[in-house]
C-alpha cells in the first residue's frame, strides 16, 4: 500500500492580509497537520523601478506519521 505522507503546496498571494489568510486557513483545516509554513514577500520590477508586489506562501502539509501511518490520504487537483 502506498500511504501520502506530506505535500508542499506554493501559492501567490496578492497582498500580506491576503497571504495571512491563507496561512491561518492551513492552521485551522481538520484535513492535515500544517507542519511548516512562510510568507515571503516579492517585488515587481521593470526598470529598476518596484511597480508592484505579491506574496509568495508555502504550506508543508502532513497527512500521516512515515513510520506508522494510520491515515490514507488522497489529493485532487482541479484547474480552472
Amino acid at each position: 500500500m502506498r500511504y501520502l505522507i506530506q505535500t508542499t503546496e506554493v501559492y501567490r498571494a496578492d497582498s500580506e492580509p491576503e497571504a495571512k489568510e491563507l496561512i491561518e486557513e492551513a492552521k485551522n483545516s481538520r484535513e492535515f497537520d500544517l507542519a511548516k509554513y512562510s510568507s515571503e514577500r516579492k517585488d515587481i520590477k521593470e526598470k529598476k523601478e518596484i511597480i508592484g508586489e505579491y506574496y509568495k506562501v508555502t504550506l508543508v502539509k502532513s497527512f500521516t506519521d512515515i513510520k506508522e501511518p494510520d491515515t490514507v490520504a488522497s489529493v485532487i487537483y482541479e484547474v480552472e
